[in-house]
């Protein structure tokens, strides 16, 4: 496995710069972030391309990864049923060391190549899922044996990776590879590289799900109504899409249960009574 030589950062010194010149920095290094994913949209489309019919006919996206990339992993995964109104196994994100490395470091977890394919194995697996391997390096064990057993089984394979030519690129069949240069502390890839792969991991799972149709417009029509603040923000498309006040539009959200159910409710049964 290609051993990894981590950039030093280009700043020094750093314990002696006052709070104004370390933020002036790291803003400025973060500010190489957006461009250098901009140079990867055609890759990431051509992931996403992929993905979408695959989806269509039943099939998963799995996200896999360690550390900060499995935890971005879990957060664009938990987003999307709330956010779309998908069931919760439409898009799964997978951390070495299971659950309780969201919060703690698990020591030596990602270092088990074996581990990812028996995680994925629990949610049981089909030739439509989609595994995409998330990892700064590209030299993860864990997250390079799930996507070397996905593909062997026939699944379509993808990765998020910050370092050019990884092992785990060579991996899969749709590498990502957004180069963003040495991190401000020296191997902090939860700085500018865990910015990139949140900005990718944003990326698909957007346009994933609106050619699945999960938005119309440019409204989440099927978000889950989980709270007030989201009730009254789908009282409000309602009112915006049928002209209806603020109380009928919200018994009518409520009693249809989405923006989309009350406002094709709305247009079968009620314009114009």
């Amino acid at each position: 496995m290609k051993k990894v030589t981590e950039s030093s950062s280009h700043y020094d010194h750093l314990e002696q710069m006052g709070v104004m010149e370390l933020l002036q920095h790291i803003n400025a290094e973060d500010h190489k972030v957006a461009p250098a994913v901009k140079e990867k949209l055609d890759s990431i489309s051509e992931l996403v391309e992929q993905v979408v019919p695959r989806m269509r006919e039943g099939g998963r996206l799995f996200y896999i990864g360690a550390g900060t990339s499995g935890r971005l992993g879990i957060l664009d995964a938990s987003e999307c049923p709330p956010t779309y109104g998908v069931p919760h196994d439409w898009v799964i994100g997978l951390i070495a060391g299971g659950d309780a490395a969201i919060r703690k470091a698990v020591e030596n977890a990602e270092d088990d190549p074996n581990q990812a394919w028996l995680d994925i194995q629990a949610y049981g697996f089909s030739e439509l899922d989609t595994v995409i391997g998330i990892a700064a390096s590209g030299t993860t064990p864990y997250v390079i044996g799930g996507v070397n057993m996905a593909r062997e089984k026939g699944l379509l394979t993808g990765c998020i990776t910050c370092n050019p030519g990884s092992p785990l690129a060579k991996a899969v069949e749709f590498p990502i590879e957004v180069v963003v240069g040495p991190e401000f502390v020296t191997g902090s890839t939860r700085m500018k590289s865990g910015t990139a792969q949140k900005l990718v991991l944003n990326m698909i799972s957007t346009a994933v799900m609106i050619k699945l149709g999960r938005v119309k417009g440019n409204k989440m029509v099927d978000m889950q109504l989980s709270n007030a603040k989201l009730v009254d923000r789908g009282t409000k498309m309602i009112m915006e899409a049928t002209g209806l006040d603020y109380e009928k539009a919200n018994q009518l959200l409520l009693s249809e249960g989405s923006v989309r159910n009350a406002t094709e409710y709305y247009y079968k049964n009620q314009k114009g009574a």
